[in-house]
């Protein structure tokens, strides 16, 4: 799993975008944001299913301050590249939002829709603060009407893999992001997550 290059499904090469010496750098980073701003305070992390997973995980045990979890689970895409435009909910929270400090776990802001559907629930129930923490930011492409406090990194509009990002529930478990070369297949710029 520590190759330069890999193929899925017989003939789309994808190629390392974001090594995982990055990413982890990356996460210290925003952790110790995290860390400093959430000071004195127990803020709610909510890390939205599938594919926040493995950064929450990563994240949460670089947080130093007294905190909770959760997870929503959402669907929009099933199998495909591009989302349905329908966001459904599929888990529940468990935790109690009202007067809480809300900071919502995301691996990728692509279209927004998801944020927004999630931003729009959160807000309804009162919380005292709510903000999000995401991986990947594609901000020629999302459609976000609040500030997002702490990005990883900003990525152009393409579709992505690993480190909890999906191609059809696989590809998961790489411990880089790889981004599809546009020499192998024609949807290179196609947009793959929310």
């Amino acid at each position: 799993m520590g190759n330069d290059k890999i193929i899925v499904n017989d003939n789309e090469v994808f190629k390392v975008f974001i090594t995982e010496e990055d990413i982890r750098k990356r996460i210290s980073e925003i952790a110790a944001e995290l860390n400093r701003d959430f000071r004195d305070r127990v803020p709610i992390f909510i890390g939205i299913l599938n594919g926040s997973f493995i950064f929450m995980s990563d994240l949460i045990r670089e947080i130093t301050i007294d905190c909770e979890i959760d997870f929503f689970k959402l669907s929009s895409y099933g199998d495909a590249k591009i989302s349905s435009g329908n966001v459904r909910m599929l888990k529940e929270l468990n935790c109690e939002v009202e007067g809480r400090d809300i900071i919502i776990v995301e691996d990728v802001i692509d279209s927004g829709l998801s944020i927004a559907y999630i931003h729009k629930l959160i807000m309804q129930q009162n919380p005292k603060s709510f903000n999000v923490v995401t991986l990947l930011y594609k901000k020629s492409a999302a459609k976000v009407d609040f500030p997002l406090a702490y990005v990883g990194f900003e990525i152009p509009t393409e579709f992505v893999i690993g480190y909890g990002l999906d191609y059809a529930q696989k590809w998961r478990n790489l411990r880089s992001i790889y981004v599809l070369d546009p020499s192998t297949d024609g949807e290179a710029s196609v947009t793959g997550e929310d």
